[in-house]
């Protein structure tokens, strides 16, 4: 039943399956709205993370923040404490808990980021011809940690993380045209093809989501992800944050046509 419905719930319903319990990477759920990645970091962190954001546009295009302690926001009016599918807990950037709800761990001096995901233009690529594997094969999008450094800000850096969707030759001017519509949610791809051009040794390995099949004479395409805030959580070891399971998103109010531009 979630296979055949699940592009067809509203944000309020889907939020609810995940609030019951249900843990699933969310690309292809509630068509039309968009999704967003979480980070929620203590108030003494958020500025830094905030200013982290505003110098890697990119990976981390800040689409709401809340106030802190609050568990909702402009564009989620939902509880992001219960409403995602899964959560990775940190502290001092280990990662210690892989959980489902985050009520017990909230804090009241947290403040959540809301980052664009590229999740967002997915249909749009289907609707132009480009594929789309993971969601072809029912799994979780393959990301990556790359050698390229971010912009570090105060106490706050980490390596760009990328997430793949492989091609033919014939259709990266495709993708490249409909992603750099939706500049709000990482936009055009960051690189094309050597995957060692970026570090990333091994595809069949990400660090982060599932790897994905590859035929024989298509080419890796490579997109600035929002798991970038949680490797830079990794590195530069705040004391605690909260960010999303890789792949399992908050789907928010919002539409994936408040994100595209002409």
């Amino acid at each position: 039943m979630i296979t055949t419905s699940k592009a067809a719930l509203d944000p309020t319903a889907a939020r609810a399956r995940f609030r019951d319990g249900l843990r699933v990477p969310t690309s292809g759920w509630s068509a039309g709205w968009t999704q967003a990645n979480l980070i929620a970091v203590p108030r003494e962190q958020a500025y830094d993370v905030l200013l982290f954001a505003q110098r890697n546009p990119k990976s981390c295009p800040v689409l709401d923040v809340t106030e802190p302690g609050e568990v909702g926001c402009g564009i989620f009016d939902g509880d992001l404490r219960t409403d995602l599918p899964g959560y990775r807990v940190y502290e001092h950037g280990e990662l210690v808990a892989e959980v489902s709800d985050v009520r017990e761990l909230w804090r009241t001096d947290l403040v959540a980021f809301l980052i664009g995901c590229s999740f967002t233009f997915e249909a749009a690529l289907l609707e132009a011809g480009v594929p789309v594997r993971h969601v072809e094969v029912g799994s979780n999008v393959p990301m990556y940690r790359t050698n390229r450094p971010c912009r570090s800000a105060g106490s706050i850096g980490g390596p760009l993380v990328v997430s793949m969707r492989p091609m033919s030759a014939d259709k990266v001017a495709t993708a490249v045209r409909v992603t750099s519509r939706y500049p709000a949610v990482h936009g055009a791809p960051v690189h094309i093809g050597d995957p060692e051009a970026l570090g990333i040794t091994d595809l069949a390995s990400p660090d982060f989501g599932e790897s994905v099949p590859i035929a024989d004479g298509e080419i890796p395409v490579f997109w600035a992800c929002g798991v970038t805030p949680q490797a830079a959580v990794m590195q530069s070891r705040p004391p605690f944050a909260i960010g999303h399971a890789p792949g399992m998103m908050a789907i928010t109010d919002a539409r994936d046509s408040d994100y595209l531009v002409p």
